[in-house]
């Protein structure tokens, strides 16, 4: 069964509105997958921010999981300009969305995290690494940009046939604070809401095609 935060964006159709310049950015990552998935039946994401710690990390979670709920053959991935750790309040606010989370060769520095879901075959390992490390993609992928300063600062993405900024606010403003959890979730729960209306409009317009 669907895990609960996107069973609740499935039952909550307003989630999905979206401003006319998000939905332009998430239109051109539609486009994208459009394009791979007619040339070669598969395409790859590989979410960018500078610390691969937050925004990227929920990107290549709800992208994901999103993709498999609709049953695309859509690959996504995450990396940074530098690195550090995912951050424990991301991996908090993914289980508090009733995703199963496991620590997996946990170090002092930079943890690893098993992220699955009840509905999707893939189980989703969490951890800080650069755009080139070599679990990533080197060629034929999309290269969508979390953030102004990863965006800024990272000019030439190896690899990317496209590159597409789709930029989130930092919850990291909000850390230690009596707001933290709240906003983790929020920005969980926009970047959920954005990578399904991505997911769910691509594989509507192939739908017409397989008749």
């Amino acid at each position: 069964m669907p895990h609960p935060l996107l069973t609740t964006i499935i039952q909550d159709k307003n989630n999905l509105i979206l401003n006319e310049g998000r939905q332009e950015s998430l239109d051109d990552l539609v486009d994208y997958l459009l394009h791979r998935l007619s040339q070669d039946d598969k395409a790859s994401i590989l979410f960018v921010c500078t610390h691969n710690s937050r925004r990227s990390q929920f990107s290549q979670v709800w992208a994901q999981f999103a993709a498999d709920h609709f049953d695309l053959a859509v690959e996504c991935f995450s990396g940074g300009t530098e690195v550090t750790a995912c951050n424990p309040r991301t991996i908090a606010s993914l289980n508090r969305s009733g995703l199963n989370i496991e620590g997996k060769e946990e170090g002092d520095d930079n943890p690893r995290y098993l992220v699955s879901s009840e509905e999707s075959e893939h189980g989703i390992e969490l951890y800080s690494k650069l755009v080139d490390n070599p679990v990533n993609p080197t060629n034929n992928f999309a290269a969508v940009m979390t953030c102004d300063h990863a965006d800024k600062n990272c000019p030439t993405i190896f690899g990317a046939e496209r590159r597409i900024p789709i930029r989130y606010e930092d919850p990291k403003a909000f850390d230690n604070g009596p707001q933290e959890a709240v906003m983790y979730d929020n920005r969980s729960r926009q970047i959920a809401t954005e990578m399904f209306y991505v997911m769910k409009k691509t594989k509507e317009a192939l739908l017409p095609s397989k008749h």
